[in-house]
């Protein structure tokens, strides 16, 4: 379950990017939402890297955020013993908005999971800091993260492998690349374990930007997939054999391009 609140502040916004995002141009348009709803002028972001295994990743987004009016910080967090230094809890509690870099899903799982860094991060949400990630960085934001898995239209046995996240929202799971990358497929699949949770394949340089009543906004360039199983009456998964496609029936599919909406509370989607 994600962080409760002891305060009367509202959760900050969870923002799911699906990878590719814009950053050229005097104003990317996700990236430059990010930064305003962190405050803008007075916005304090640390970048996470920890996905990257690129030296240079962490600090081109902590640039990008510089060159947007932030005061931007990177941290780069490569083992679970870092996830125990206090001066990065510290700087961590300063920040208005926490960014999580893409690459490799289940280095964020290994080396983030269950440590006070993770702890931070939820509570902080909880408290109306804002978390944005993109990729990899955005598969990790819900409970349940899906950590690989078959490209593909249709959903198979085995065709996916999922993971613990850091549980910043329960209502949802994530996959990114989505349509660049055929993830239908493994989408399908996960929600066959998991149908409490909405599914939201989102497409590169596109975000969902969900705030705190619930209530996602689209932006980018390409949809958000929205994969509804609350109406779900059968699924096949738990009698197939290795491979085999899977049979769901009841599910309710949602495409939303800029501008829609859809409550992950209410499981209502909207044009404004």
């Amino acid at each position: 379950m994600p962080a409760i609140s002891e305060t009367k502040n509202e959760r900050g916004y969870i923002i799911p990017i699906g990878g590719a995002e814009g950053k050229k141009g005097k104003k990317p348009a996700i990236l430059n939402r990010f930064v305003e709803i962190c405050g803008g002028g007075d916005a304090r972001i640390m970048v996470i890297p920890t996905a990257s295994l690129l030296n240079e990743t962490g600090p081109l987004y902590q640039s990008l955020f510089a060159e947007m009016g932030a005061e931007s910080m990177c941290v780069p967090i490569e083992t679970r013993d870092e996830c125990f230094n206090e001066e990065t809890l510290r700087i961590l509690d300063g920040a208005t908005g926490i960014f999580i870099t893409g690459g490799n899903q289940l280095r964020l799982s290994t080396i983030l999971g269950g440590t006070p860094v993770a702890r931070r991060i939820r509570k902080l949400n909880a408290l109306g800091v804002h978390v944005a990630g993109t990729s990899a960085g955005a598969a990790i934001v819900s409970e349940h993260m899906i950590a690989g898995g078959r490209s593909g239209s249709s959903p198979r046995e085995s065709g996916v492998e999922l993971a613990p996240g850091l549980g910043l929202t329960n209502r949802v799971i994530i996959d990114q690349h989505f349509n660049q990358r055929q993830r239908m497929g493994r989408l399908l699949a996960a929600l066959s374990f998991n149908p409490f949770a909405c599914g939201l394949g989102i497409d590169e340089n596109t975000a969902g930007f969900i705030g705190p009543d619930g209530r996602m906004e689209v932006v980018g360039n390409g949809t958000v997939t929205v994969v509804d199983p609350s109406d779900l009456r059968h699924s096949s998964m738990s009698y197939v054999r290795r491979a085999e496609a899977v049979t769901l029936i009841g599910l309710k599919l949602h495409v939303l391009a800029e501008g829609a909406h859809f409550n992950v509370e209410t499981r209502e989607a909207t044009l404004n």
